[in-house]
């Protein structure tokens, strides 16, 4: 399945003593000790005291010694003299990631796109090849042409690909490489990754950049798709068929991808979503039925998820409320339970899953003022309705902010997200903790992707269920708006419930608490069951509107940061954030109170920030890590 000439054993970092595989010299050179070809900084350090006069600008080279190899230049070697191999010295010096002898090189007249080895590969596609960023970003500003085809008819992007080097895929595609350029064997990058790299990038990436899936190679007529599925790269196959890969295109023996995974040793190893996918596709070809277009309509499925948390509610309490004996009731619960698991499997959208939550919030704040007009309002007096209902209005505010408001995405245009990989590539601060390589944007400090909304959010908190929305930077704030109001609710209701036993239910005469609640539950069940409601209601909400003022006033955390404070290295320590600037004050920032001028809030955009504030009480010169995320910041 591999395509002709390709030589699959020769990645520079399995390379042995003897350079590349038995018969394929590559341009690899030969008897050089594996560290050779390592990254420089990873490389056996030459011994002070070792004596290096003796050695040949090419050793000098691999190894570093740009002193040595001044030495020789100077005394007439010529820096385009080819070894035995026809492999320049700047070949060794991109392959072992010595970018000072590479500016040397070149000042001294260096051929930067010479061909040499056995693969007649330029010192581009040999940096390309051992991941070398730094050096592939420097050979490229000196003029290197990374669309050369080496003997194999790869291109630098397809070598990358390869070899699973995302920064560098990036930058190539950044500085005008285009994602679908074909190989001589009409391979293209996404092919290359779908074949050859089983983590999530650069595949993932690539698709970002809007790489082709339908593309299919010279020689076998293969798809990206197909490639994946050939060596059972399930991540690969899992973001194709995400991103809409097509299932119905055939390769040149007429074998489709849906074919291929409808085998049953596909069912082994792909994962459930894409089965999913490929029972979807098959039934496109069912006859047209009326269970198979309800079954298909996705809109139905949609306001079905929707309006079932509402069916339920009302049929439960309904049920709870009729004169039944408690034991019927109990079994047409049970029914209706066992209805809703069957047919739910059939006409729910697991893609559509995340409103659930919400439509069961919705749900509930619905019959909680069905109640109140119907049952409470009539014990109640009438100023006390009108201020319930006027507070509801501050309780759907906040929460529309909270679910409909920016969460603060961190969003740019092609251009400046091809603009911010060219200058992190080349500053050498292309680092995956700084940059998301889903939105293909800087990743300032304190935000996160979510892998729900697919986006980068700033001063991320998490990703709430009951508001299908991201809390983030700019509506953390209404988030809190919102518990506040939602316990003011649940207490209200609790509220007029007593009121309305009080008034229209006889007092129990017992002084046995259960008692006395079971009386109260047979007044009326769909009051009692109400009650019940916003009981549980207001004890979640309180304990998680806690735990969210424990984090913003006391610790100067977001609920992300506090669960991986761990993995971040702006926080000086386990449970201290550099964040922190005192409890009122962090109080202050987090609501924006300025009084008249009397109080003094924060002023950070938390969007475009990318280093640790100097307002920050832990002073930043004295944090680790400040230096580094300070650098990284744009000039």
């Amino acid at each position: 399945m591999i395509p002709p000439d390709y030589c699959t054993a020769c990645n520079p970092v399995n390379l042995g003593e003897h350079g590349p595989c038995r018969g394929h010299s590559h341009g690899h050179g030969k008897n050089v000790p594996p560290h050779i070809f390592q990254d420089s900084s990873q490389s056996q350090p030459m011994h002070s005291d070792q004596d290096t006069s003796d050695f040949d600008i090419i050793k000098a080279t691999q190894y570093g010694l740009l002193d040595r190899c001044k030495e020789l230049v100077e005394s007439g070697y010529d820096v385009n003299q080819r070894d035995s191999e026809t492999v320049t010295l700047l070949h060794w010096a991109s392959i072992n990631n010595r970018q000072d002898i590479i500016r040397y090189f070149v000042s001294k007249g260096a051929v930067v796109d010479a061909i040499g080895g056995e693969l007649q590969a330029t010192p581009l596609h040999w940096a390309t090849r051992q991941g070398h960023l730094g050096s592939v970003t420097l050979l490229m500003q000196y003029g290197a042409d990374p669309s050369h085809w080496d003997a194999e008819g790869c291109s630098c992007i397809h070598v990358a690909a390869q070899f699973g080097h995302t920064s560098i895929v990036a930058y190539l595609i950044a500085k005008g490489t285009s994602p679908n350029v074909q190989d001589k064997h009409g391979m293209t990058p996404l092919m290359w990754s779908c074949q050859k790299v089983t983590s999530l990038d650069p595949t993932r990436l690539l698709l970002t950049f809007g790489a082709s899936t339908t593309m299919q190679d010279f020689i076998y007529g293969h798809t990206p798709l197909h490639w994946a599925i050939e060596v059972r790269n399930p991540l690969a196959v899992s973001s194709l068929i995400m991103h809409g890969a097509p299932l119905d295109i055939p390769n040149n023996q007429g074998v489709t991808a849906y074919s291929l995974l409808s085998s049953p040793k596909a069912t082994s190893w792909v994962g459930k979503k894409v089965l999913e996918k490929v029972t979807e596709h098959s039934s496109v070809s069912q006859k047209d039925t009326i269970c198979h277009r309800i079954k298909s309509d996705k809109r139905l499925r949609y306001y079905t998820m929707v309006s079932t948390p509402f069916v339920m509610f009302y049929l439960v309490g309904m049920t709870l409320q009729s004169g039944l004996p408690y034991p019927a009731k109990m079994v047409i619960l049970f029914f209706a339970a066992l209805f809703l698991h069957f047919s739910t499997r059939c006409v729910f959208d697991e893609r559509l899953v995340n409103i659930l939550p919400m439509s069961v919030y919705l749900a509930t704040k619905f019959w909680f003022y069905m109640t109140w007009v119907l049952w409470l309002s009539p014990a109640m007096s009438l100023m006390t309705s009108l201020v319930f209902l006027s507070s509801s209005l501050l309780l759907w505010h906040f929460f529309l902010k909270s679910w409909k408001g920016d969460p603060g995405v961190v969003a740019t245009t092609q251009d400046q997200k091809f603009r911010t990989i060219i200058e992190l590539a080349e500053r050498g601060g292309f680092d995956t903790q700084y940059f998301c390589s889903s939105c293909l944007v800087r990743k300032p400090i304190r935000s996160k992707h979510c892998s729900v909304c697919n986006k980068c959010v700033a001063k991320f908190d998490h990703h709430c269920p009951w508001v299908n929305n991201c809390i983030g930077a700019r509506n953390h704030r209404y988030f809190i708006g919102y518990l506040v109001m939602l316990v003011t609710m649940c207490l209200f209701l609790l509220y007029g419930c007593s009121q309305y036993w009080n008034t229209m239910c006889p007092r129990p005469q017992t002084d046995d608490f259960w008692m006395g609640l079971w009386k109260i539950a047979q007044c009326n069940s769909w009051v009692f069951f109400v009650a019940v409601n916003a009981t549980l209601h207001s004890i979640w909400v309180m304990m998680l509107l806690a735990c969210q003022t424990y984090q913003i006033s006391i610790l100067g955390m977001t609920t992300n940061e506090r669960m991986n404070a761990g993995r971040y290295g702006h926080f000086i320590s386990a449970g201290r954030s550099p964040f922190d600037r005192g409890r009122c004050q962090n109080f202050v920032d987090f609501f924006q109170i300025s009084c008249l001028g009397l109080c003094r809030p924060d002023p950070t955009d938390w969007l475009v920030t990318y280093h640790v504030p100097a307002t920050s009480s832990n002073s930043p010169e004295h944090h680790p890590l400040v230096g580094k995320l300070q650098d990284y910041q744009f000039v």
